[in-house]
């Protein structure tokens, strides 16, 4: 049975995307058959991270259009065999796909991949409901500032409303020495 995890926070620059990236490339490395979805359709990022970004021909929303199968849209990670990425469309916005949309995408996935790890975007608005429509876990991602923790805080009530139920929080960007001293929120 595939895990469909969302990867998410609330606040942008919090290390979504590179938490995403490197789950994603550790599972493959265990040896699982890995998807990672791009759901920040207008900003895109985890094919820069991935070094894939020459690699993208056809991306979610071609998908969903019929413009081309899924295969021809899932980017082969060009170092790590059983990672693939799924782009989002850099030139349209969140409102371009719906939450139902994106269930029955990630669902298709499901049937191919162990794990499909959905890197959403910030916020808590279109693109939120988008990447948490067919996830049934996911990753909290947060810094230890006052911002971050409140809209993480914000975001495990949505995703606890919308029936997720294994969620886990990822405190990015901890400096252990600083919370010692108390520089740092702990």
């Amino acid at each position: 049975m595939s895990r469909i995890i969302v990867i998410t926070s609330g606040k942008g620059g919090v290390g979504k995307t590179t938490v995403t990236a490197n789950l994603g490339t550790t599972l493959a490395r265990m040896g699982r058959r890995v998807a990672l979805v791009d759901a920040d359709f207008g900003l895109r990022n985890l094919d820069l991270l991935l070094g894939l970004e020459n690699r993208v021909v056809y991306t979610a929303l071609e998908v969903l259009a019929g413009q081309c199968r899924l295969e021809q849209a899932l980017v082969k990670d060009k170092r790590q065999e059983g990672l693939m990425l799924l782009p989002a469309a850099q030139s349209r916005t969140k409102e371009s796909i719906s939450p139902a949309q994106m269930k029955k995408l990630l669902g298709v996935l499901a049937q191919k991949f162990e794990y499909i790890l959905v890197d959403c975007p910030a916020g808590i608005e279109m693109g939120f409901r988008n990447a948490i429509a067919a996830a049934s876990e996911a990753l909290v991602v947060t810094t230890p500032e006052i911002t971050s923790v409140r809209d993480a805080d914000r975001v495990v009530g949505l995703l606890e409303a919308q029936n997720i139920k294994r969620i886990k929080l990822v405190v990015n960007r901890l400096k252990a020495s600083m919370v010692q001293a108390e520089q740092m929120m702990s």
